[in-house]
């Protein structure tokens, strides 16, 4: 049977801004993107959990979007550069600050979030810390299938190589392996994340208390992380602490913990639930 490998080399800048002549990637692009449609989703669950009270819900977003958003960057930076690059950044530590070079890691942004999160719940004490996880996790599943677009585009994060039909052949992958045909992981798990987005969205609009029970969350953990921890073995090891050859990942030692979060919230809902469904005489 012929093989379709199919070809991909397009250009990573989506267009550049006129006299400052400062190129706009089709990455930035994206992730602005899934930030923004993120914004409007958060904004609608503080608006619906306040009974229409939208100047207050606008405020609340606007403060949660900054936090989250600096915790992304942060987070997701000092991860690549701590669990992933930390030889090289250790000889070089003005490179850390060079994030238009590219490097962040998911799971770094996920603990940047983490933190944001408390801290938003330290500041305003209208809503728990688990109502916010639950309102969070929601549009953070979008927001990760845009950035594995933009990681295609950019021909970072590549799998392995494979015979299937759909394997891709990139034109300058990032890691080097260049005229053969490779898993499209980011496709996979751009197209998981979107089918966990539309899950956790159909989930909270079932009734109102769904929000801070912790299953919107838990589920996003669980989801999320352990088809992050199965994809790796699909992709190239890149990471300076563990050996490539090894049993698992870097990417799959640091979603075990997250799967352990996930599995705790999930079992919370449940006991919660159970407990109301049985109250106390």
């Amino acid at each position: 049977m012929k093989l379709l490998s199919l070809s991909w080399d397009p250009d990573r800048i989506f267009f550049v801004i006129p006299y400052i002549n400062h190129p706009v990637t089709w990455y930035g692009l994206l992730f602005a993107s899934g930030f923004l449609v993120g914004y409007f989703l958060v904004r609608k669950s503080f608006t619906r959990l306040m009974d229409g009270g939208s100047v207050e819900a606008t405020r609340l977003t606007d403060r949660l979007t900054t936090l989250v958003v600096l915790g992304t960057l942060i987070g997701a930076r000092l991860g690549h550069v701590f669990f992933y690059s930390w030889p090289y950044f250790r000889a070089h530590p003005f490179d850390i600050f060079k994030v238009w070079e590219g490097g962040l890691a998911s799971h770094g942004g996920a603990i940047g979030i983490l933190i944001a999160l408390c801290m938003f719940a330290l500041w305003n004490r209208k809503f728990s810390f688990l109502t916010v996880l639950d309102i969070v996790a929601i549009p953070a599943a979008f927001v990760g299938g845009c950035i594995r677009i933009g990681n295609f585009i950019n021909q970072e994060i590549t799998g392995i190589p494979t015979k299937l039909p759909w394997g891709v052949t990139f034109g300058h992958p990032v890691d080097g392996l260049q005229g053969v045909a490779l898993h499209p992981v980011q496709l996979y798990e751009s197209l998981f994340y979107f089918a966990t987005f539309l899950l956790l969205y159909q989930i909270s609009k079932r009734r109102d208390q769904i929000l801070g029970s912790g299953l919107v969350s838990g589920l996003f953990f669980v989801l999320v992380f352990s088809f992050r921890f199965a994809i790796e073995f699909l992709k190239n090891g890149y990471s300076d602490w563990v050996d490539p050859d090894a049993l698992f990942h870097m990417g799959q030692l640091l979603s075990l913990p997250f799967i352990g979060v996930g599995l705790g919230l999930l079992a919370y809902h449940f006991l919660r639930a159970k407990n109301a469904s049985f109250p106390s005489t």
